[in-house]
């Protein structure tokens, strides 16, 4: 077995037996709040596994919370990256699905639980065959979509919309002909549409340099390269806010060279 994929069961495991541990145990209510600010201290320091085994003691002390199971799905979809083996991400990014779907059954409405589910389908796409990913990428936008619906004001509504867009337009005709013909299409996609999401994602949390990196991309797919530059240039000076930033200035850094 892979390192990778050892250490994606190996939490896996952990995950299942502090369901049996913590079932076994009253714990009052108090205790799940606790268990939460500990959970979000951890995932303030981007260490996702000790923030899942907060949240998940906190689901056990507080069953079907879906604030609480939202969080658990966010950290399986983080912690993604931090296995190298794809059979694993694919786990963990299944697990977050599972957990952001039953926080958004139960709180249909909240835009941030929607946009759980289309980011978990968005991962698991990653890890898929290309029946699957078509499927997963439908699903992903049409849950972004929704979010967007709930709260206009969601700047990582726009964000992933925005990125949506741009990687779905860079296929090109040719393959979004075939994908028409062998799976049934996928929903209409552009690159200016891209850029006016991206750019309304900047207005609504500038301080964000994963928004200003994104835009970037965004107007390189729209044949705008000074505005990429530009965007990027900015997204760089910004200070790392998520966990996925310091990868995420990589891949702009790399396209700034290409420029």
């Amino acid at each position: 077995m892979a390192p990778g994929q050892a250490y994606g069961l190996r939490m896996i495991f952990r995950c299942l037996m502090l369901y049996v541990l913590f079932g076994l145990v009253a714990w009052p209510a108090t205790d799940a709040d606790a268990l939460i600010r500990e959970g979000l201290a951890a995932e303030a320091v981007h260490a996702s596994g000790r923030a899942l085994d907060q949240f998940l003691a906190a689901d056990a002390a507080r069953p079907n919370d879906p604030y609480i199971l939202q969080k658990i799905a966010q950290q399986y979809s983080d912690s993604t990256g931090d296995v190298p083996d794809p059979a694993a991400r694919k786990i963990l990014a299944t697990q977050a699905l599972a957990y952001a779907q039953r926080a958004s059954q139960l709180a249909p409405d909240n835009a941030v639980n929607t946009l759980s589910v289309a980011i978990s389908y968005g991962k698991i796409g990653l890890y898929s065959n290309l029946r699957e990913k078509i499927t997963y990428v439908r699903l992903s936008e049409e849950y972004a979509e929704r979010a967007l619906a709930q709260d206009p004001n969601y700047d990582w509504a726009y964000h992933v919309l925005g990125r949506w867009n741009y990687e779905v337009a860079k296929l090109g005709k040719t393959k979004r002909f075939l994908v028409e013909l062998l799976y049934g299409g996928l929903p209409a996609a552009s690159s200016a549409r891209a850029v006016d999401l991206l750019k309304r994602a900047v207005e609504l949390a500038p301080e964000n340099p994963a928004h200003h990196i994104e835009l970037g991309f965004a107007y390189l797919a729209d044949d705008q390269s000074a505005a990429a530059r530009q965007a990027f240039t900015t997204g760089l000076a910004l200070p790392n806010l998520g966990k996925h930033d310091a990868e995420t200035k990589e891949r702009a850094r790399t396209a700034l060279a290409d420029l």
